[in-house]
């Protein structure tokens, strides 16, 4: 049942000292004191205090008075009082707390005391959450009358505090990825803190360096304390090529360089998403509002939508969500989509997401789990089969994902609402769902987002909780930004997905001979000579070139050449037949499909013989969880992982390579000759889905970032052919075409 409304305001008041805005991640200690309501609190009552499950501060505790997250409880009474610390036992989202139980009665007027980061007795405080929040409350709910049936406080009268960003330490410069010549478009700066949120504390002076044929461009500005971003408009190329901007400071010291943009006379530029994320309205952070301007203010998205759980979205917040779109979505600017989650459980189909091209179309939840008096039940979708067929009048485009609650698109799918599957987000990579749907003969493209609860769609932290990798982005090759584009480009599949990197990428296929793209929807054929990444062909054609371009935000490890389930060929931008003092250790993989898919990682690396340089860790996204450099041989290491990968490079002395590699790590021991470690990596398999550690040898300095490749590949008669490209990059990030779906056909029996 639900929380009790029943007289909220005899219930009691509280408040919280200090008040104020805090920085993220910062040591604090707080005392919140409850006074007692006209109904005082009877014998074996209480209160219950509720925060938000990404809550990713200290461990709330009660053991260890030395240790943070030290919670103490006491009466103004100083009657004998017992507490727990839970998780996951109330109603959502209030899913940690702090269950309070009086051992004898309160009178109104009297107070309860809860330190959280008590430091009377050696803590250190309470660590704040990594991520940004205007409003972080503290959800008092009363038991008055022993009954366990909790009521809250009004809304307003909750404890709150802001938390705010620290000091800036890393630069960010964003431009578009493909743009026309002398086609305007913008760039945009900022400077994160250690977790990823834009600060506004930083001032500097910055400078700007780029080739002389980019017009509207300073050479020098003040980034101002006070702002978080600086944004320059109206920029423009004439000329075609590859130009990368660089950010400096006064000392010529390089900030940051921002991701390749490409100038060249093209039907399709690039448009940026991030269309999946939550807000505090359900299970979120921040407001809606806060959300969409953070999307286009602060990660410098082209395309966002909102996604809430369709089981917390009232009439009323489904009505203010479509309001918020409509006034932020503007051709050619930003578009703003609405749209939900159907989070249905993973037994009837799975999370689903949802977007719809106009406003005021209907809600079709997949339950009402926690919404009370809502009107409209019989729009309910209980299934993704109810799903798809209550959608197949509307104009909307469906994707599966895997969240929580993870999507089994052998439930239900149909090809006109459902493109594409989501391969990556905050909760991990996944590429098992892109095989499920080959293994099923569905012809889907690929997207990636953020998923994010946080607040920050399009540069998504996974900040110390649940979540195992950074935010995902989507690119969308559209002729120009707005709906009707999207919605169209998105059904024939132009688009790609990273793991958060706005990586340049463009595949495309040429033929000599008959061949046709079937177009979305109708199935109409038209005859054509060039295809894009997500077409749908038929063609007698024996043979066809694949043209491959990728353009990193980092140099290039490998590029591989699928062609559906197989892995075709590899692309290995390096001599693989130099010696090289250079390993990498990567972490990868998960526990099972579901919400228990994160996978802890401890681990030693010992070098038996010489030293090691110097190494770099990639995909560690939490600063307080960083190698430890025990001595000169040794490395010790923490992370974790949820389908994607977590890895160190270590630079050793050549001396080094006469040695053993020794790995010691919470699943087994690895002793392994380094002579025998080459570019293929050697896999450990450790059981769980697929929980793995690889070990190879890399050069000591890739140098590529940009590969351009022709592939020339043979057709043979009466097959089906699905060819994508999965780029990997050195820093971990990666990218995935959505692929080419060819039928070769005899001449014969040609459409």
């Amino acid at each position: 049942m639900p929380y009790h409304d029943y007289e909220q305001h005899l219930m009691g008041s509280a408040k919280v000292t200090p008040k104020g805005s805090f920085e993220v991640g910062s040591m604090q200690s707080f005392q919140l004191i409850y006074t007692a309501g006209k109904f005082g609190i009877d014998d074996q009552g209480g209160l219950m205090i509720g925060l938000r499950p990404h809550f990713d501060g200290s461990k709330l505790q009660q053991d260890d008075p030395k240790a943070e997250g030290y919670i103490t409880v006491e009466s103004s009474k100083k009657i004998p009082i017992e507490f727990k610390i839970e998780t996951r036992r109330s109603i959502r989202p209030l899913q940690k707390n702090i269950y309070i139980i009086c051992k004898k009665f309160l009178q109104e007027n009297d107070k309860i005391i809860i330190r959280i980061g008590d430091k009377r007795f050696g803590s250190p405080g309470v660590r704040l959450q990594t991520f940004c929040e205007n409003k972080f409350d503290f959800k008092i709910l009363v038991d008055p009358f022993a009954t366990q049936d909790f009521i809250p406080l009004p809304d307003l009268e909750h404890p709150e505090i802001s938390i705010i960003p620290t000091i800036g330490k890393n630069w960010k410069l964003v431009v578009p990825s493909l743009r026309r010549p002398n086609e305007k478009f913008k760039l945009s700066i900022k400077c994160e803190d250690k977790w990823g949120n834009p600060s506004n504390k930083v001032k500097m002076d910055l400078f700007l360096e780029v080739n002389n044929k980019v017009k509207g461009l300073p050479k020098k500005f003040t980034f101002k304390k006070g702002n978080f971003v600086k944004t320059i408009r109206d920029i423009y190329i004439s000329q075609e090529g590859i130009y990368n901007v660089i950010l400096k400071d006064k000392n010529n010291k390089v900030l940051t360089k921002g991701n390749p943009i490409v100038i060249k006379e093209s039907e399709y530029a690039h448009f940026w998403s991030d269309m999946h994320g939550q807000s505090r309205e359900t299970i979120g952070t921040n407001t809606a509002e806060e959300y969409f301007d953070f999307g286009k203010n602060r990660s410098f998205l082209d395309i966002c939508g909102h996604q809430g759980n369709d089981f917390q979205i009232t009439d009323h917040f489904w009505k203010e969500l479509n309001l918020i779109t409509k006034n932020y979505n503007k051709d050619g600017e930003f578009l703003a989509v609405p749209g939900y989650e159907w989070s249905g459980n993973t037994s009837v189909g799975g999370d689903h997401n949802v977007w719809y091209k106009k406003e005021g179309r209907p809600i079709f939840r997949s339950s009402r789990a926690l919404l009370y008096n809502e009107s409209k039940k019989g729009n309910d979708a209980h299934t993704s089969k109810d799903l798809i067929n209550k959608l197949k009048d509307e104009d909307a485009l469906v994707v599966a994902h895997v969240g929580g609650r993870y999507a089994d698109i052998s439930y239900a799918h149909d090809s006109n609402l459902e493109p594409s599957v989501e391969i990556h987000s905050a909760w991990g990579t996944f590429d098992w769902i892109l095989k499920d749907a080959f293994k099923l003969n569905y012809k889907v493209g690929i997207v990636a987002a953020s998923d994010g609860h946080k607040g920050r769609p399009g540069a998504s932290f996974p900040g110390d909780s649940l979540f195992g990798s950074y935010g995902g982005l989507t690119c969308h090759l559209l002729k120009k930004l707005d709906r009707n584009n999207l919605f169209n480009e998105f059904r024939a599949r132009h688009h790609y997905a990273t793991t958060g990197a706005r990586i340049f990428l463009d595949v495309k296929g040429t033929f000599l001979d008959k061949t046709f793209l079937i177009k979305p929807l109708t199935k109409e054929k038209i005859s054509i000579k060039s295809c894009l990444m997500g077409d749908d062909l038929l063609t007698v054609a024996d043979e066809f070139n694949l043209n491959v371009d990728v353009k990193g935000t980092s140099p290039i490890e490998k590029i591989e050449l699928y062609d559906g389930l197989k892995l075709y060929e590899t692309i290995i931008p390096y001599n693989v037949h130099s010696i090289t003092n250079r390993i990498r250790i990567t972490c990868a993989g998960q526990n099972y499909r579901g919400r228990g898919r994160l996978v802890n990682w401890d681990c030693k690396a010992v070098f038996t013989k010489g030293k090691i340089k110097k190494f770099k860790c990639f995909n560690f996204w939490n600063p307080n969880r960083q190698p430890n450099n025990v001595n000169n041989n040794t490395l010790e290491w923490k992370t974790v992982t949820t389908g994607g990968s977590s890895g160190i490079d270590f630079w050793i002395t050549r001396d080094s390579l006469e040695g053993e590699l020794i790995i010691k790590s919470n699943f087994e021991d690895i002793k392994i000759n380094l002579s025998e470690i080459n570019h293929k990596p050697k896999n450990y398999k450790f059981g769980g889905m697929d929980i793995r550690m690889s070990i190879q040898s890399l050069p000591e300095k890739l140098e590529k970032t940009y590969i351009s490749k022709n592939f020339h590949i043979k057709l043979k008669n009466s097959k089906d052919y699905r060819f994508y490209i999965k780029a990997v990059q050195e820093d971990g990030h990666q990218a995935w075409s959505s692929p080419i779906y060819i039928k070769k056909q005899n001449i014969s029996t040609q459409a």
